[in-house]
């Protein structure tokens, strides 16, 4: 058996050694004690048989060890009990502490230890007198707290003479963790225990006040809501003596038949029942009932079977649209195509069309204009910055403050089944922790799948079959490609300066015009008065800043009527021609002059094209030949498919430098810099091979290409591919005033549907499929056919 070894005194006593596992006993205090361990029932025997005396020892914390802690009690048994089941009761009187210090078996198997006893110190100085006095006050706040604790006891502890007394009469009659008490009991230095004894008293307190706040709380809590409880069932009681209110069973059938009248599917019907039985069950103070209560009213507010009678006169709808936009050609015919087969075949799924193009093209007002054709509501969401799955989907009712998706919630809005429904902006979704809302729109926009649409809050198919969804875009890179695949992609490019011209005078006047109160004047834009607005003060590819820009036109001409002609002139006789010349005195100076820094051909220059969200840009291309190491340097903010296009360019003249005219020499030991102006924005896409290229052979040989703008990719054997946005492209072009263009031969088929015919005739557009045929339009006096021809080995 392994003992602690201390050092034996001269006056050490021997007692039988009782083992105290739960129980921490301190001097002074009585103690009672259980206890069927065979040692501690052969101790307590042997005590019995003497002296009454046992020693308890608090073993340490692993219950497998036969350790002890150095320090232990005294305890004069005063009575002693067994019991049938063989476990004995004592009560005992714990007299003094003592230290271990040693143990032995003796031959009855009955386990002594030899003691030292700890002698308390009673001396009283200032400082304990001063530390008594504070326990003694914590003690007395600790009593106040509990509102019971024994008289007899709280007098005994008042009347201690000196530290050790008090400390221990009242760490044994506080209900303090065995820990704490152990370390009291441990220690030997009297100043240090009464610290320790004094820190633990305030915590106690603190705890005392915290758990009575709770308490009180909970209280107070119970309270109020039995109270609202008795109130409610009461005003409800009187409600129903008065007929004012249905009880939860009538309500519940009331939304049952309501549901019911509106012809939903069987597994509507199914559980709409099974809820209206659970919240029949229910009591009307209950959490779930509101839940329930409010599921049931979804059910009973969503179209299932009400849907409006679409207006199949296809006259009628050409009509319509044809007031509403100007050209717009492909998406007019489209949906009149639609109505065309719905009048024959009369149960079509709606098509789910994709209008995309730049800003202020109509792409919104057109999905109003097709929702008004064919005599159907239109339901409106805006899909931009749209990060969470349940958005769409819904939340399940299990949330707190649960709602369906706004998919749902629009049908409810619409109250039909088979409305227009205008997806503004999808490809601006995004995506983070909370799920992907572009893959549940995934079932929205699939024909095969949205005829049993699952929202996570109604748990039941919901059919969007019959609904004609409208998505608008900008940008169809940004779209997922399995959502991009379930629509069909209709392009609204850019506008001519002729097709503005004609927005503006049919709608854009008008409309602000009415907006602002003046449709009575006489105020008439002359023709060149609108060409001004589309040269001078706006560039766009759509018609947006050209309304924002009327209207301040006219809003300016409102306050000049009432500051001078109101008093003499009545509205409906107030005249006003808006002129070219006269724009500047109500807008300022022209804010686009001319975007051309260079309007004269320069060595190292050329003009690309490009196709941004906004529509087409003029893209300038620069480049620039020092001494160098032959160096390729990219500026302009570009991203990684335009600086391959500069790499292919390169390594394109290099391979073919000889049929160039280029010395390889020269390549080698220059650097070359090409830039594209504007740095901070950021420039990328497969169209600006074919620039690049036209501005670097430009600079090796010195010499300005013809006043040429360009687009198209170049390979690494020189074709040209073809390239998107062909009339955006054409459109940059024409704004700037460069009439002279080249294009891939392949997208000659474009130009031809696309480009209104007054543009085609102010240009000349080039074909071209290789770059030979580009250089030689572009440098005629220096890459002439015969010096410029490269053979097929080559």
């Amino acid at each position: 058996m392994k003992t602690n070894e201390l050092k034996l005194h001269k006056d050490c006593i021997e007692l039988p050694l009782v083992l105290s596992r739960e129980l921490v006993v301190f001097p002074h205090s009585i103690v009672p004690f259980v206890t069927d361990s065979r040692q501690s029932i052969k101790a307590i025997t042997r005590a019995m048989e003497e002296d009454r005396l046992v020693f308890f020892v608090f073993p340490k914390d692993d219950p497998e060890s036969e350790e002890y802690h150095p320090i232990g009690t005294v305890v004069k048994i005063l009575q002693i009990f067994k019991l049938k089941d063989g476990t004995i009761r004592l009560v005992g009187e714990a007299m003094y502490r003592a230290e271990l210090c040693s143990c032995h078996e003796s031959s009855e198997e009955t386990l002594f230890a030899r003691l030292d006893p700890i002698r308390e110190t009673k001396q009283v100085d200032e400082q304990i007198e001063l530390l008594m006095q504070s326990i003694l006050s914590s003690f007395d706040t600790y009593v106040s707290q509990l509102k019971q604790f024994p008289d007899e006891i709280r007098k005994k502890i008042n009347e201690a003479q000196y530290a050790d007394l008090l400390v221990d009469l009242v760490a044994a009659h506080i209900p303090i963790k065995k820990e704490l008490k152990l370390e009291l009991l441990l220690s030997v230095d009297h100043i240090d225990r009464i610290q320790r004894l004094l820190v633990l008293l305030d915590i106690e307190i603190e705890m005392i006040k915290l758990h009575g706040e709770i308490q009180k709380r909970v209280k107070d809590r119970l309270e109020k809501t039995q109270k609202e409880y008795f109130l409610h069932e009461q005003i409800r009681q009187i409600n129903k003596e008065l007929g004012r209110e249905q009880d939860e069973a009538d309500e519940a059938d009331e939304l049952l038949e309501r549901i019911k009248a509106l012809t939903p599917p069987e597994e509507v019907i199914a559980k709409a029942t099974k809820e209206s039985n659970r919240l029949r069950k229910l009591q009307a103070m209950s959490p779930e009932s509101g839940v329930i209560r409010t599921y049931l009213e979804w059910l009973a507010d969503i179209p299932w079977s009400k849907a409006t009678a679409d207006n199949y006169d296809i006259v009628r709808a050409k009509s319509v649209l044809d007031e509403d936009h100007y050209n717009m050609i492909k998406p007019k015919e489209r949906i009149l195509d639609y109505l065309a087969v719905r009048s024959i075949k009369k149960s079509l799924k709606g098509p789910i069309l994709c209008l995309v193009g730049p800003p202020g093209t109509g792409k919104t007002s057109l999905g109003k204009s097709i929702a008004r054709t064919m005599g159907r509501e239109l339901v409106r969401i805006s899909l931009g910055g749209v990060r969470d799955e349940a958005e769409i989907r819904g939340h399940r009712k299990t949330y707190v403050g649960a709602l369906p998706g706004k998919i749902i919630q629009s049908m409810r809005k619409a109250g039909t089944t088979n409305p227009v429904f205008l997806l503004d902006e999808i490809d601006k979704m995004s995506s983070d922790f909370r799920g992907d809302p572009s893959s549940a729109m995934l079932e929205v926009l699939d024909p095969e799948q949205n005829n049993s649409f699952n929202d996570h809050y109604l748990e039941v198919p919901y059919d969007l079959s019959q609904v004609l969804f409208i998505a608008t875009a900008n940008s169809l890179h940004t779209i997922p490609s399995p959502l991009r695949d379930r629509m069909e992609i209709i392009e609204i490019p850019g506008y001519s300066d002729i097709e503005k011209f004609q927005i503006a005078t049919r709608f854009l006047i008008p409309k602000q015009l009415r907006e602002n109160g003046l449709t009575s004047a006489k105020i008439r834009f002359r023709r060149d008065a609108v060409f001004s607005l589309i040269h001078d003060y706006t560039m766009e590819s759509g018609v947006r800043s050209l309304e924002r820009i009327i209207g301040t036109v006219v809003r300016k001409l409102a306050r000049n009527y009432l500051s001078r002609a109101q008093k003499t002139t009545p509205l409906n006789e107030y005249t006003r021609t808006i002129t070219a010349k006269n724009l500047p005195q109500l807008l300022g100076k022209p804010i686009y002059s001319d975007e051309l820094v260079h309007k004269e051909p320069v060595p190292g220059l050329a003009h690309g094209l490009a196709w941004t969200e906004m529509g087409g840009r003029m893209l300038s291309v620069e480049a620039a030949l020092f001494p160098g190491t032959g160096k390729l340097i990219l500026t302009g903010n570009l991203g990684e498919v335009m600086k391959e296009s500069a790499r292919i360019s390169l390594s394109y003249i290099q391979s073919h430098a000889a049929a160039l005219s280029i010395d390889p020499e020269v390549i080698k030991h220059h650097d070359i810099h090409i830039h594209v102006p504007q740095g901070a924005i950021p420039k990328d896409g497969p169209s600006a091979g074919i620039t690049l290229t036209v501005a670097l052979y430009s600079a090796l040989i010195g010499k300005a290409p013809n006043h040429f703008s360009m687009t198209g990719e170049l390979t690494l054997t020189g074709n040209i591919l073809a390239i998107g946005g062909v009339k955006e492209k054409i459109l940059a072009s024409y704004r700037m005033g460069i009439r002279q263009i080249l294009l891939p031969a392949k997208n000659e088929k474009d130009v031809a549907e696309d480009i209104p015919r007054k543009v085609l005739e102010d240009l000349s557009i080039h074909y071209i499929t290789h770059i030979q045929q580009a250089l030689q339009l572009l440098f005629p006096d220096y890459c002439d056919a015969e010096r410029c021809v490269i053979s097929e080995e080559e």
